[in-house]
């Protein structure tokens, strides 16, 4: 009802589209599962060579040891239904299952085979690891119908669609095809839409936004669907509300990447390269995975307002935005101070 502002039939028409796009999204999820289970069952079936052995490797230690609570749940639900197969089980190991074997502690099973579950990706375990977590907090999200009204769907979409390009490109792109999340997206009621600018804390990315026109933060961090991004410092939101241009999210960042992407042919990488330059040599983010956000710096969707918002409180209760707090683009034109922004 929040997000409807009190209208009951707006509710309804908001329920009804939450539903339309926890099933869209729920159908590319299923697929990508799928893909995902069918690489990493097929290269520990080789690794174990579980043909000679006759045993499926989910059986055999270590595999069945990490994981043995999941592997029996299955296995007992089957047995009551006379299905206890190998390719069932396999199928009954929710996505929590497979997407367990791609932290630290499989570094090693990393190297020697389940890198070959994703042929077309960096061979980066930490790259697949976060995809992979990043999508299954998704997942939860929309198998639990949570409300999806603030969560930036295109954004998370391209999480799946990439980790599925990382094991097969062909199967990637049929899924680009017939995914309906974007379909869905636009038949969003539009009265609805209207917490859409991020305002951010912002003391050391203010400045860095001035010289670069970007924002960085830490990988996976979470942000509502938004286009723009204001900036919070030294006790005022200031007068430039850029558009967000670009998101990418655990974005490998180093002098060697900088280099790279500045020597490409895509302006886009070549402009992404010269804001991981700019954040070496200020020092303020090292090498690391980030969160980057490509803003613009003027231009029609560029918003300027003549003098900043200021925080007119005191004392205790005059903290205004620790981590990040939303607004619409609607109030910040015709705020007289930061609270009006609430």
């Amino acid at each position: 009802m929040d997000a409807a502002q009190g209208n009951t039939n707006v509710a309804l028409e908001l329920y009804s589209w939450n539903a339309q796009m926890a099933g869209a999204a729920l159908e590319q999820l299923a697929h990508l599962e799928v893909l995902l289970r069918h690489a990493v069952d097929s290269q520990l079936s080789a690794y174990v060579d579980e043909t000679a052995k006759g045993i499926p490797w989910f059986l055999l230690p270590p595999y069945y040891t990490a994981q043995a609570e999941s592997i029996e749940t299955v296995r007992a639900r089957l047995r009551k239904l006379k299905r206890e197969t190998r390719d069932q089980i396999v199928a009954g190991l929710s996505f929590g299952f497979w997407s367990g074997w791609f932290g630290s502690k499989y570094d090693e099973l990393w190297r020697q085979t389940l890198h070959r579950a994703f042929p077309y990706g960096s061979g980066n375990r930490k790259e697949v690891s976060a995809l992979v977590e990043r999508i299954r907090k998704f997942r939860n999200r929309v198998a639990h119908h949570d409300s999806l009204l603030q969560v930036d769907i295109g954004f998370e979409m391209e999480a799946v669609f990439r980790l599925a390009s990382f094991i097969n490109k062909d199967a990637a792109g049929w899924m680009r095809r017939v995914d309906r999340t974007s379909d869905v997206v636009a038949e969003r009621p539009a009265s609805t839409i209207t917490m859409d600018t991020v305002i951010v804390p912002a003391n050391d990315a203010w400045p860095f936004y001035q010289q670069s026109h970007a924002f960085i933060c830490q990988a996976g961090r979470f942000f509502q669907n938004v286009t723009h991004m204001a900036f919070y410092a030294d006790r005022e939101v200031k007068p430039d509300i850029p558009r967000i241009k670009k998101r990418y999210d655990n974005l490998l960042w180093n002098t060697t990447e900088a280099t790279r992407l500045q020597s490409s042919n895509v302006r886009e990488e070549r402009q992404l390269g010269k804001v991981m330059q700019d954040g070496l040599t200020g020092g303020l983010w090292t090498e690391g995975r980030y969160q980057v956000f490509m803003l613009s710096a003027n231009g029609p969707d560029h918003v300027s307002i003549k003098t900043p918002l200021l925080n007119t409180r005191k004392g205790k209760s005059s903290a205004f935005v620790r981590k990040q707090r939303y607004t619409s683009i609607q109030k910040i034109r015709y705020a007289d101070d930061v609270w009006d922004l609430l």
